[in-house]
């Protein structure tokens, strides 16, 4: 993607990668950016592993960049990808996803609903064996005219992909570098990153993560979900030709 600038490119070679790679998509989150980031630390910290933060800055304008800046000064743990205009959550996980660099890879969103906190539980499923450890929001704090649209869509997921979890729509979630990389021609051409990697058969199981209310309004309104939805039958719905073999085998047996 053209319009993805890095900050950083990273650490120089003779450095050690990291144990974790947590990627977290910011979107004018000035306000709440510094607390984010010294929970996310506090956290890492605690695992006793080796880390980096890789913040994609999805064409903020309120000075999160900025900050970002600041933050990737004081720490070379912190690496930053700045994208001119805003793109949307999903290629903005995808370019650091792309550039993340640990054979753990964590995934969440930048407006603290995702508590940092969480981050040990997600781990330790990945260490217990998992290809993808999926957050599932028990107790969400959403209003329905987000969680009613949302059903719909994770309903469809679960009948497309053949894939029982209960919250596709998590973006806080931790994968096996193994199960990321062969998918990654196709992330940024899909809404639906978790929905994506479990389609070619990762093994998964849920983990229970804290949900807190949202600072502000959020940007995805009833009609940007529905919308979504409509993405999940253009990504997930089998093609014409598909069909055409399904019915060809079925005649073929008659």
């Amino acid at each position: 993607m053209t319009d993805a600038i890095p900050l950083s490119t990273g650490p120089s070679p003779i450095e050690a990668m990291p144990d974790v790679s947590v990627v977290v998509t910011i979107y004018n989150e000035a306000g709440s950016l510094p607390e984010l980031h010294r929970r996310t630390v506090d956290a890492l910290t605690d695992l006793g592993r080796s880390f980096e933060i890789v913040y994609v800055d999805d064409g903020s304008t309120d000075g999160t960049f900025a900050l970002l800046e600041e933050l990737h000064a004081a720490d070379r743990r912190v690496r930053v990808i700045r994208f001119k205009r805003n793109f949307g959550q999903h290629p903005a996980m995808h370019a650091g996803l792309a550039r993340s660099r640990a054979d753990t890879i964590v995934t969440m969103d930048g407006d603290l609903q995702n508590l940092p906190e969480d981050i040990s539980k997600l781990v330790a499923a990945i260490d217990a064996g998992y290809d993808v450890a999926s957050g599932r929001r028990a107790a969400r704090n959403d209003s329905w005219g987000r969680t009613l649209p949302s059903r719909l869509i994770n309903g469809m997921l679960r009948r497309f992909t053949h894939v029982d979890i209960s919250d596709f729509g998590c973006a806080f979630n931790a994968y096996r570098r193994s199960v990321v990389t062969p998918m990654l021609g196709s992330i940024g051409r899909q809404k639906f990153t978790k929905a994506l990697i479990l389609s070619g058969g990762a093994s998964v199981i849920e983990v229970d993560i804290g949900h807190a209310a949202r600072q502000g309004a959020s940007r995805y309104s009833p009609l940007r979900l529905t919308r979504l939805a409509l993405h999940v039958l253009a990504g997930f719905w089998p093609q014409p030709i598909q069909w055409a073999g399904v019915i060809l085998g079925f005649v073929c047996t008659l």
